[in-house]
């Protein structure tokens, strides 16, 4: 795994996985991307891990890279995230795409227009094949299984829901806790209803036991009122629900590492890499003879040098 943010991110919606997912890339290029495909979310893959495994030199595996971004699988950059302590900080991500992805639809993923849903994983194996139905033999009119007596019901009103029921416990349980906030069953059931509003907020049992039996007065003349008044008067508050956040992302390019914006960065490559000139090519090695003719020239010039160096 690599260290949080710098790890494999999946972009969303993608197809599932098949035999012709990488097939108009180059071979190299195709073996580095349908390994990247099945590595883990959050696994490390960078130049130097990915040089460990696989077959090829760190130069060629950048080079690899390159190209996949360039043909829409991958991307670079960097996006805002919510710390523990509540702050934000920018972090390194690298979004991988089993689907190729033009320009216009990564430009959407960095504004949040694409919907950010968790990939679902797909199956490595083929379905097996159906089996063919072997008819069966045929034979006479099979005879009528036998039905079971429907056990008879005890209640005769409907079951009640989980959450009445939470309550009834929890009511007939105070008892317990404080024996003088011990509750009929009738007194129970008419108070049952109140707790719905108390779990829908997410109170737990616990918190509404300590509710209702902290700081009783001594002696309590109606457990009943008591309990209904508390119930009433020490309702949580509605939890607050958080808008989603759009996402802040930028991109990089793959040759220099600049951030910007998706517009800026056709391919994957801001307009200064894609305007500077290809590196010059090295000349082809000289003949081995010429390469023996040179060196014994420069054995022969050292003596003389030396000569000229030397003070008088």
């Amino acid at each position: 795994m690599a260290n949080p943010g710098y790890g494999k991110r999946s972009a969303p919606g993608q197809r599932p996985r098949g035999r012709d997912d990488f097939t108009h890339l180059p071979p190299r290029e195709a073996s580095v991307a349908a390994y990247l495909d099945r590595l883990a979310e959050n696994a490390d893959m960078s130049v130097k891990t990915l040089a460990k495994v696989l077959p090829y030199g760190q130069c060629a595996l950048r080079t690899a890279l390159n190209t996949l971004q360039r043909a829409g699988h991958l991307r670079r950059g960097r996006e805002q995230i919510t710390a523990t302590d509540g702050g934000r900080r920018w972090i390194t991500r690298s979004w991988f795409s089993r689907t190729a992805r033009d320009d216009g639809w990564w430009a959407r993923f960095v504004r949040g227009d694409v919907p950010d849903a968790d990939p679902r994983p797909q199956p490595d194996t083929e379905p097996e094949p159906e089996q063919a139905q072997v008819p069966a033999p045929e034979q006479g009119p099979a005879p009528a299984p036998e039905q079971a007596p429907t056990p008879a019901r005890t209640g005769a009103g409907p079951r009640p829901h989980p959450t009445h029921y939470r309550a009834l416990l929890l009511l007939a349980s105070l008892g317990r806790t404080a024996p003088s906030l011990t509750l009929s069953q009738a007194e129970c059931a008419n108070l049952a209803p109140l707790l719905d509003d108390w779990f829908a907020r997410g109170a737990t049992e616990e918190g509404i036991t300590h509710a209702l039996t902290g700081g009783l007065p001594s002696p309590v003349h109606h457990p009943a009122a008591l309990v209904r008044s508390r119930l009433l008067a020490k309702l949580p508050p509605e939890p607050v629900r958080e808008e989603p956040r759009t996402p802040r992302r930028l991109l990089e390019c793959a040759e220099c590492g600049v951030p910007g914006r998706p517009e800026a960065l056709p391919g994957g490559v801001c307009r200064a890499c894609q305007d500077a000139p290809a590196p010059p090519r090295p000349r082809a090695p000289l003949p081995a003879p010429s390469v023996h003719a040179r060196a014994a020239a420069i054995r022969a010039e050292m003596p003389q040098r030396r000569q000229e160096r030397t003070p008088a």
